[in-house]
């Protein structure tokens, strides 16, 4: 799992070369962006704002640099943190600051050796007949599950039953929770020479024989009668039905043995609609962090509270809202400052950091919630 986000690091790189042109921060005083409501400085000072950072645990870590650690997150008004590995030592070292330990688990790309070797069957086929068990789209390690597949979901159900079975453990944090990209971000086009205006066969997932049997009976038409599947309103939301499905099941279990659960999701509503078929309004969970990526996007750090904004309204309050930022996008102290700015100033129940946090990053989300709290 250590290349995890093989993306993001291409993505650095293509952030990089465009900082040599510089973006102008506008600054957001209006009460609407584009129709949604954005929150009011009143209902910002009331807020008990949560911020997180996802993180991998170095095994290497001493205690008392574990303790410096998870101090200064608290110092500087971290919450909790999203753990991509089971370590204990660090999830205790964490708790024992206060903060509040999630496992970060990978959901539906699950590329472990014994799963592939034991169940090709189980992983979703492209509109152009390849299944992820053997020519994984993009990358080695997009290696995606069916979700319609009753395997899967006994597979993932056990995966959290065991997680949360662990006392150290407060909670579950769902990544990868939803289809292979079938855009994908526009900053990533070049780099894997693609023109992603429209839906490409090797990226459209699932059309396994399980998937159009189960839309077959849902929708009461055949798939394969459908001349534009990929401009179907219906095959859309039966995938969206499935995802939902899946999660819905996994909050329950957390729900049962009194501990959270909340996912990392694409950066708004309609994006991830459109990109990877995830429907996470419809989500019967704790939280969600919508990675506002905004340099993967080629947006300027304005659009992270154009994003927040748009969550937060259709979300209609069933759930909070933490902005997930990623560290590299920011081009100086005071970028990052206006990306959680703009976060908090349209709903945003706090931010989560990715990428190397490191001091001066806390020290702006210090001084930039403390301006909120203080109304």
């Amino acid at each position: 799992m250590d290349d995890r986000r093989d993306f993001l690091r291409k993505a650095m790189m293509a952030s990089a070369a465009m900082a040599a042109t510089p973006l102008l921060v506008a600054a957001n005083t209006g009460n609407k962006a584009d129709g949604f409501v954005r929150a009011n400085k009143t209902s910002l000072a009331k807020r008990t704002l949560k911020n997180w950072v996802w993180i991998n645990p170095d095994p290497k870590k001493t205690a008392s640099e574990m303790e410096a650690t998870y101090s200064s997150y608290v110092k500087a008004g971290i919450t909790g943190v999203f753990f991509e590995q089971d370590s204990e030592k660090h999830f205790r070292a964490a708790k024992k600051q206060g903060l509040e330990t999630h496992r970060w688990m990978w959901t539906m790309n699950r590329g472990e050796k014994e799963l592939l070797a034991a169940h090709p069957d189980w992983y979703a086929v492209s509109r152009s007949g390849k299944s992820c068990s053997t020519e994984p789209p993009y990358v080695d390690y997009y290696r995606w599950l069916c979700p319609s597949k009753q395997t899967t979901l006994a597979y993932l159900k056990k995966q959290v039953t065991d997680i949360l079975a662990l006392d150290y453990v407060d909670g579950i944090h769902l990544d990868y929770v939803r289809y292979c990209d079938v855009i994908l971000p526009v900053n990533l086009w070049s780099h894997y020479h693609l023109d992603q205006t429209k839906e490409l066969p090797d990226y459209d997932f699932c059309y396994c024989d399980h998937c159009k049997e189960g839309f077959n009976k849902w929708a009461g038409e055949q798939l394969q009668d459908i001349e534009f599947p990929e401009a179907s309103l219906s095959w859309r939301q039966f995938r969206y039905n499935q995802i939902n499905h899946i999660v819905n099941q996994l909050a329950d279990i957390a729900h049962q043995v009194n501990k959270k659960i909340t996912a990392a999701v694409f950066p708004t509503p309609e994006v991830a609609r459109r990109n990877v078929r995830q429907d996470w309004t419809n989500w019967n969970i704790d939280g969600v962090c919508p990675m506002i990526y905004h340099g993967f996007y080629k947006e300027n750090t304005r659009w992270i509270g154009d994003a927040v904004a748009e969550g937060i309204h259709f979300l209609h309050g069933k759930m909070p809202l933490y902005a997930g930022l990623y560290l590299p996008d920011f081009k100086s102290s005071g970028d990052l400052k206006d990306g959680i700015r703009y976060a908090l100033q349209n709903g945003a129940g706090g931010v989560s950091f990715f990428g190397n946090v490191k001091d001066g990053d806390l020290a702006c989300l210090q001084e930039i919630a403390k301006q909120f709290q203080e109304g």
